[in-house]
């Protein structure tokens, strides 16, 4: 397949200031056919995975958008994970499927290596999920030395008659009369919100080599299913070849639906309407390490001509997040200077001056304050995260109902100097409603920094896990425009640090049960009288 999925606009006219919002989401689902079959090797036992990768904003960078399941033991993988991407009239969205294998088998340059099918669907804003548990009776025995390992696949059937895979349950081992594990999945991905689309059912019996045996498939319906545990949801499992070789076959079983329960999925944008606040929090290093700001080497250097990278990174972080907070009053915060008049070393000190009161208005407040800071202080050292985030994370641990989420940018330029430290405060920040942002400027390798990021391997101190990722590290060299559009820098660094803040969000809330308050009414304006629909 072409690497271009759709054919869509040039993206020369991008305004980052006018970003546009996403037309729709596509689902896109992935399967594979004799995807080893062009390798020069014996296939065994190995695991394939497919990596999607997606254009930067006006460059040629490909970075990772995401990843299947692996599937073992099998040359023709189709893949239950979907990719559901935002879908733009106005850009063109170039995207890259890669596909690993555990075994290190490298594929021939030039030469076909398999075949990818990739199915794209427009998806329906429907945001109900649906929580269901199934068991199976007296389905087919299949193994010699046994019973059978019996497990679920759901297909959703497409507008083109083909049936996409959706769901695949647990294998239950030896046994005809599974119970399997409630699951819970969007509605969207059972169906794509209509009730009446025919949904397949297929169980197998699980094989150690992948060869996994068909007991029987049956088709259903989400309408059907909504009934809930009753005789219309009870099964029969055909098999057809079965039933097309034996006059008196009947069924290989049959599966019942044991609970139905419906869901309507809260969005981040549910807490917004409902009043949650953003609070929004700037950490500045202020370390030596950055150079004298007076030299126009140094990252801090007030150039009269252009931003650097510290205020760069703050006003692109800031004047998105900035409207999610109604006061527009932002504590912003300085680490590793030696403060006037005796030259303490402070690593939680206020850019205003004011400790007390370190809220400036608005992100120019807090650009002011940077500014002013870096004439007073003297830039010093060691690099330390945990005092600034134990200090959001004070005033997170007093607001936990839901009413208030906090944000931590941290921006900085070299190695950290209380790895351990910071990361216990990260673990114990994870119980709370806050995210932390890093962004690295300047040349430093930020080897630690992507430790904490915790995407590969979840933070941990003293044997203690945290909770929630709750940290999102980039460096602002990876964003920097090579024509020198410090906009366009400045936006993509915005849209990357900031978007997992909606996830970690939305774990938050979750994890406590916390649903968002009731939208308030339109504004009506003084005068006007109030408008009744009928």
């Amino acid at each position: 397949m072409n690497n271009s999925f759709l054919n869509m606009a040039s993206i020369g006219d991008f305004d980052p200031l006018n970003a546009s919002i996403p037309a729709t989401k596509v689902e896109i689902t992935v399967s594979c056919v004799n995807i080893l079959l062009s390798f020069n090797c014996v296939v065994s036992l190995f695991f394939t995975v497919c990596v999607l990768y997606t254009q930067g904003m006006g460059n040629k960078e490909w970075r990772e958008f995401g990843r299947t399941e692996v599937i073992d033991n099998t040359l023709n993988p189709d893949f239950v994970r979907k990719f559901i991407l935002d879908y733009f009239f106005e850009e063109r969205q170039n995207l890259r499927f890669d596909f690993r294998s555990e075994k290190a088998l490298g594929g021939i340059q030039g030469k076909k290596c398999g075949t990818i099918i990739v199915k794209a669907e427009e998806l329906n804003n429907c945001r109900e999920s649906v929580m269901m548990q199934f068991c199976g009776n007296k389905l087919d025995k299949k193994d010699f030395f046994g019973k059978s390992d019996p497990f679920l696949v759901f297909y959703r059937s497409n507008e083109d008659g083909t049936f996409t895979i959706c769901h695949k349950t647990e294998v239950v081992k030896n046994t005809l009369n599974p119970v399997w594990q409630a699951f819970k999945i969007p509605v969207r991905a059972l169906c794509n919100g209509d009730y009446d689309r025919t949904i397949k059912v297929e169980v197998y019996d699980w094989d150690r080599d992948g060869s996994h045996d068909f007991i029987g498939e049956f088709s259903t319906s989400y309408r059907e299913l909504s009934r809930g545990q009753s005789q219309f949801n009870v099964y029969e499992v055909v098999n057809p070849k079965k039933k097309g070789k034996k006059k008196k076959y009947l069924n290989s079983g049959t599966v019942t639906l044991l609970s139905f329960l419906v869901d309507i999925e809260v969005t981040f944008l549910d807490y917004i309407k409902g009043g949650t606040q953003i609070n929004f929090t700037v950490a500045i290093d202020f370390t030596a390490s950055n150079g004298n700001p007076a030299q126009p080497t140094s990252l801090h250097y007030m150039s009269p001509y252009q931003l650097n990278a510290y205020a760069m990174a703050l006003k692109a972080v800031g004047e998105i997040i900035q409207d999610y907070d109604s006061d527009k009053m932002f504590p912003a915060l300085g680490f590793g200077a030696k403060l006037p008049p005796d030259g303490r070393i402070s690593h939680e000190f206020a850019l205003n001056g004011n400790p007390q009161n370190p809220y400036c208005a608005g992100i120019d407040g807090v650009m002011e304050a940077y500014y002013q800071s870096l004439k007073s202080v003297q830039l010093y050292g060691p690099t330390n995260f945990s005092p600034v985030i134990n200090h959001v994370a004070r005033y997170a641990a007093s607001v936990k109902d839901g009413s208030q989420y906090f944000v931590l940018l941290i921006i900085t330029d070299g190695v950290i100097s209380d790895m351990a430290q910071t990361k216990e405060s990260i673990v114990n920040a994870s119980c709370l409603p806050m995210s932390i942002i890093i962004v690295g400027v300047g040349p430093a390798e930020f080897d630690a920094m992507i430790e904490l990021d915790g995407d590969e391997v979840r933070i941990s101190s003293r044997g203690r896990y945290a909770e929630r990722d709750i940290v999102q590290f980039v460096p602002f060299r990876d964003y920097i425009d090579r024509t020198g559009n410090h906009i366009l820098s400045m936006a993509r660094l915005a849209k990357d640090v900031l978007a997992e803040i909606p996830d970690q969000f939305l774990s938050y809330m979750r994890t406590r049960g916390i649903k968002p308050s009731p939208a308030p009414p339109p504004y009506t304006p003084p005068g006007q009288p109030l408008q009744t629909q009928i």
